[in-house]
C-alpha cells in the first residue's frame, strides 16, 4: 500500500491551445483488476504533443499529454500479471516502459497483428480526462496502466531519457523495418531525418544495410544522420535524383524506402527512386492532405510495394526494447534528448521545444 501522502498525483492538464497547462493534484484511484500503478521517471515530448499544444492537432480535452514515458512499478492491482512481454518477472521498483496502446487481444484485428487498431483501443497521452478515466498520460507523477497493455522491464543501465522514446519513436521505426523486410546488404533510403529518421539510420546500420541514404532539407539533421550510420546524406526534397544516381550507379538501386517527411510531393518523388522490386513504407503522412498523383504503370511494371504504418504492434514494441538495450551506447542517443525540465516547468518545456526545435525535450520527475 502507498502512504497516504502519495494518494494524489501532481499532473499537468491540457485544456486548449493558447492556454498554459495547469498543474493540479489528481486523486490516485484504487487499482482495478489487471492494472499497474507506475511512478513516472521521464516523459519526452513527441511531435504530436507539440502539435496538440499549438492547435495543429486536436484531442478530446481536458487531457494529460505525453505518451513517450518510462517509469517504475509502484504497485500491482488485483490479478495483474507479474511477467512482462518477454516473460521476465515483474516486481515493485522495476524500471519499465509500455506500448502506446492497450486493446483486447482476442479481437479480429489484434489476432491479425494490428492491436493498435483493435476494438476497445486505449491510447496513453490521447484520452480525455474524466473522474473515471484518469492518470493516462506522461505529464503526471503517475500513470495507471490498463489491462492488456504490452509492458517491458528494462535493463537498469539504459538512461531514462533514452528509454522514454522507446514506446513511440523507436517502436514505430521498428514497425517500419518489419514491413520493409530484411535490409541486410540492401540499399535503404530514409526520407526525413527527424527523430524517427535518425533512429531509422541507426537501425539500418545495426541490421547490416549495404548503403544508407539520408535525405532532409536541414544540414544539421544530415550531419546528425551521418553520426547515426548514414553513408550518403543528400540535402533537398524533390531535386536530388541526379546526384543520387551519380553516387549509387544504375546497377546499385534503392531497395527499400522509409518515408517520414509526410510531404505529398516528396512521397511521389521518392517512390520513383526505388529499383525494381523495391518497397516503400510510408509513415509520416498522418494528417489530411491532397491526394497523391502516382504512376500506376510504373508501380506495376517495377513490381513496387507500398505499405502504410500508423503506430506499431506488440512485436515492434518488443523489438524496439531489444534494439535500444543493445545499441543505446553505440550511438549518441543521449545527445538527442534535452531533459532540463521538471513538471513544474512543463510550459517552459513546450516553449523550448518550439523555439529551439531539438529532437526531443524531456520532463524528469
Amino acid at each position: 500500500m502507498m502512504d497516504q501522502e502519495l494518494r494524489y498525483a501532481n499532473t499537468a492538464v491540457f485544456y486548449t491551445n493558447g492556454e498554459a497547462l495547469e498543474i493540479v493534484k489528481l486523486p490516485i484511484p484504487a487499482l482495478k483488476s489487471g492494472e499497474l500503478l507506475i511512478r513516472n521517471a521521464c516523459t519526452t515530448l513527441c511531435r504530436s504533443d507539440i502539435s496538440t499544444y499549438i492547435g495543429k492537432r486536436k484531442e478530446k480535452t481536458p487531457t494529460i499529454l505525453g505518451h513517450e514515458i518510462v517509469g517504475r512499478i509502484e504497485s500491482f492491482g488485483p490479478n495483474t500479471p507479474c511477467q512482462d512481454q518477454r516473460g521476465q518477472e515483474l516486481k515493485e521498483g522495476d524500471l519499465v516502459t509500455w506500448a502506446i496502446f492497450a486493446s483486447n487481444p482476442q479481437t479480429e484485428l489484434a489476432e491479425r497483428g494490428i492491436p493498435q487498431k483493435a476494438e476497445g483501443l486505449f491510447k496513453y497521452g490521447h484520452e480525455q480526462l474524466t473522474e473515471t478515466n484518469t492518470l493516462h498520460g506522461g505529464l503526471s507523477e503517475y500513470t495507471i496502466l490498463h489491462i492488456h497493455t504490452p509492458l517491458a522491464k528494462l535493463k537498469e543501465d539504459v538512461p531514462v531519457k533514452i528509454a522514454a522514446i522507446i514506446n513511440c519513436a523507436v517502436a514505430t521505426v521498428a514497425g517500419a523495418y518489419r514491413l520493409l523486410g530484411d535490409v541486410q546488404n540492401r540499399n535503404i533510403l530514409i526520407s526525413g531525418v527527424g527523430m524517427l529518421g535518425i533512429i531509422a539510420c541507426a537501425m539500418a546500420k545495426a541490421a547490416g544495410a549495404k548503403t544508407i541514404v539520408a535525405v532532409d532539407v536541414e544540414d544539421e539533421r544530415l550531419k546528425t544522420a551521418k553520426r547515426f550510420g548514414a553513408d550518403i546524406c543528400l540535402r533537398g526534397d524533390t531535386s536530388y535524383a541526379t546526384e543520387l544516381n551519380a553516387l549509387m550507379g544504375k546497377s546499385n538501386p534503392i531497395d527499400g524506402l522509409i518515408e517520414l517527411s509526410g510531404v505529398g510531393a516528396v512521397m511521389e518523388y521518392t517512390l520513383n527512386l526505388l529499383g525494381i522490386g523495391g518497397t516503400a513504407v510510408w509513415v509520416g503522412a498522418v494528417f489530411p492532405q491532397p491526394a497523391l498523383q502516382l504512376d500506376a504503370e510504373k508501380i506495376i511494371r517495377n513490381l513496387h510495394v507500398i505499405k502504410g504504418l500508423h503506430n506499431y504492434n506488440t512485436e515492434d514494441f518488443v523489438a524496439a526494447v531489444v534494439f535500444m538495450e543493445q545499441y543505446y551506447a553505440q550511438f549518441p542517443f543521449t545527445e538527442l534528448v534535452y531533459d532540463g525540465f521538471d513538471l513544474a516547468h512543463v510550459n517552459e518545456a513546450f516553449e523550448y521545444a518550439l523555439k529551439q526545435n531539438p529532437y526531443r525535450v524531456g520532463i524528469r520527475f
